[in-house]
């Protein structure tokens, strides 16, 4: 569980990006689980398959609202089938298992056969992580995945990534403004600023004091966004 933290423009979903191949780097090289992505500005040739084992959790959820619940879970499948079955939508009974099993693990089984424009942002995030459950993602990258929450679906949505990391040892690298919840959930934070690293260690080390520090008067937002955004 790793958090990056940082004020708006300091290089957070810039990472994320370049971590899954959405965005190429000019230099040096990325690896996940192992493998290499990206390396001296080229992506791997198989990019698309590696893409499998990382899935992404954006800010606006990234669903298709027109297609149901499950529908929406089953896209998870999408690197391991045809162009012509995505297309069509031919997916097995053992991958729409699988789909109700992730459903189910995010709490949320009772929507499947719901429009996903039907949900509330709470439930609409908890499907897009278990689109990638679905999607066999051992990393989740999540870009700002409680912005656009309450404080109440916020804590469902870290509650679940943290059990998901506890009890399935998926990696979960989550960008957030929100300090306190970083506080809460992760044991290792990153602070970015204008693209470089200030501060990665312990999350109870980056105090007000150190925030204030990196960002100046950046930070009195992240500590207060954080406050506030914390309450229940």
């Amino acid at each position: 569980m790793v958090a990056l933290v940082g004020a708006s423009g300091s290089g957070k979903s810039t990472l994320l990006r370049c971590l899954n191949g959405l965005h190429q780097v000019d230099a040096g090289t990325v690896e996940i689980s192992g493998m290499t992505l990206q390396s001296g500005g080229k992506l791997h040739a198989n990019v698309r398959q590696l893409r499998g084992q990382i899935g992404f959790i954006f800010q606006q959820f990234n669903l298709v609202n027109r297609l149901s619940v499950l529908e929406n879970v089953l896209l998870g499948n999408l690197s391991r089938i045809s162009t012509v079955k995505s297309a069509l939508r031919l997916f097995t009974q053992d991958e729409k298992v699988r789909a109700l099993a992730a459903l189910e693990r995010g709490g949320i089984i009772e929507q499947a056969y719901k429009r996903a424009a039907a949900l509330s942002g709470g439930q609409q995030q908890r499907v897009a992580i278990a689109r990638c459950l679905t999607q066999g993602a051992n990393v989740l990258l999540a870009d700002e995945p409680i912005a656009s929450l309450d404080p109440a679906s916020a804590h469902r949505v870290m509650k679940l990534l943290t059990e998901l990391n506890r009890e399935q040892g998926i990696t979960v690298i989550t960008s957030l403004h929100q300090v306190q919840m970083v506080r809460a959930y992760f044991p290792r934070a990153i602070a970015l600023q204008a693209g470089e690293v200030h501060f990665d260690g312990p999350t109870e080390s980056l105090t007000d004091e150190r925030l204030s520090h990196i960002y100046g008067a950046a930070a009195e937002e992240l500590v207060r966004r954080g406050h506030s955004d914390f309450q229940m």
